[in-house]
């Protein structure tokens, strides 16, 4: 199933449908990047990674194939979902913003200015290797280059771009050459820039994060209501379970956890994916979500976890053990009142001896039903839909989320920027 294609991989180039009576927080202007900037990465897929092609995880507009068949989704649903892949979402906001109802080609009357650079995939060949700190930096120094010689750039200095970065903040904020990942971030230039992210910086005010993809892509109201009504219905027969993989460093938390669950196996369900086992995404971790109350969320090579949207897309209840990984995180998607569709236990109190069971067990029947059906409600903020080569499927997904964000701080911004030229005059 995940064997390269034989033809190289791209995204379907579309002009903008015809703007809408309702873009009231005004139009993106999308930039045509060279190629070398997207299309030859998406093209060069084959090289993308070190030990892995990445030609499967990023084709299909960056659903990746279809995962049609997996055993607990019902069989009307299974079209709409894909082997995505975590870090996949520069495709699919590319893809996503070609089609966008308020996309314009005339670029003086945009109010955002989008940068469709796959800096993530980039960057992600060199990250575990022994390559120079100039060949993480190549892409990114290149871009910049070309952006700031761009007419839209001098207009505002950039202060109207913004770009979509399908890994974590932190593997573009490398202060010192021995450190991780590339300079993107600290680059002068991107001090000006926008940043969506799969997890940002708490500290950075240019910085939003948005959800990870899953693997459920619905075309339709429907198909999501569908869904929706299918786990809330769902006979769970585990209090908790634990998707993961130990890591070779001391006290490595996951480990514990794994051991916990362990020890407590007729309360908690566990899928062990150490090693490349969930590499390329299997349907028992579905399964694990769909029949649990609650699902353990350590944190993953940064706070978050991919595993925390996939957790809640099956109507189980996340269980953190960082603050980092939820609070200040996805505010736009899952509100600012995490306490209401999700678990903390501090991570000192289960290294200390603190029951994971005995707190889960703690909960009332009437209190895990009102966070599930939180949880459940959130699941459209979330998910990003499939949408046709028209603009149509899409209403009010994740993404559509994200570009409002985008849409409305900028207009923010103008506004103040006016007002205070007024008052100078």
């Amino acid at each position: 199933m995940f064997h390269p294609p034989s033809k190289s991989v791209s995204i379907h180039i579309q002009q903008p449908i015809t703007p809408p009576q309702k873009c009231d927080n005004g139009m993106i202007y999308v930039y045509e990047l060279p190629a070398m900037f997207n299309k030859e990465l998406l093209n060069n897929c084959c090289d993308l990674d070190p030990w892995h092609s990445r030609c499967n995880a990023i084709s299909n507009d960056g659903l990746g194939p279809s995962a049609a068949g997996i055993s607990a989704v019902p069989e009307n649903l299974s079209p709409a979902w894909y082997w995505t892949d975590m870090f996949s979402g520069e495709v699919i906001f590319h893809s996503r913003m070609l089609k966008h109802k308020c996309r314009t080609m005339e670029a003086g009357s945009a109010t955002a200015v989008y940068i469709p650079f796959y800096a993530g995939l980039a960057v992600a060949k060199y990250l575990f290797t022994n390559y120079t700190t100039k060949d993480r930096d190549w892409h990114s120094e290149r871009l910049l280059e070309w952006v700031q010689d761009q007419p839209l750039w001098k207009r505002s200095n950039g202060s109207d771009h913004f770009i979509m970065l399908g890994r974590m903040t932190w593997d573009f904020r490398r202060s010192r050459d021995e450190d991780w990942g590339s300079r993107f971030i600290n680059m002068p230039l991107m001090k000006r820039i926008l940043r969506l992210s799969v997890e940002r910086d708490p500290w950075d005010k240019l910085e939003i994060s948005v959800p990870y993809p899953t693997g459920f892509h619905p075309k339709s109201k429907f198909e999501l209501g569908q869904w929706l009504n299918f786990v809330h219905t769902r006979n769970r027969t585990n209090l908790y379970t634990f998707v993961g993989g130990k890591r070779k460093v001391k006290g490595d938390f996951r480990t514990l956890l794994l051991s916990h669950c362990y020890n407590e196996s007729e309360s908690c369900r566990v899928v062990d994916c150490s090693g490349t086992r969930c590499y390329d995404g299997t349907s028992e971790i579905l399964e694990a979500f769909l029949v649990s109350d609650f699902c353990l969320q350590p944190r993953g090579d940064a706070h978050t976890r991919r595993s925390t949207f996939d957790c809640m897309l099956a109507g189980s209840i996340p269980v953190f053990f960082w603050k980092r990984s939820i609070y200040h995180q996805y505010e736009w998607f899952l509100g600012d009142k995490p306490e209401k569709f999700s678990v903390f236990i501090d991570k000192n109190d289960v290294r200390n001896g603190v029951s994971i069971r005995k707190v889960l067990d703690g909960y009332s029947k009437d209190e895990v039903r009102k966070m599930r059906e939180k949880v459940i409600s959130l699941i459209p903020n979330f998910v990003y839909s499939l949408v046709d080569y028209d603009g149509v499927g899409s209403d009010g997904d994740a993404f559509d989320l994200a570009i409002d964000v985008v849409l409305r701080r900028f207009k923010e911004q103008r506004g103040m920027k006016n007002m205070l030229k007024g008052e100078m005059d």
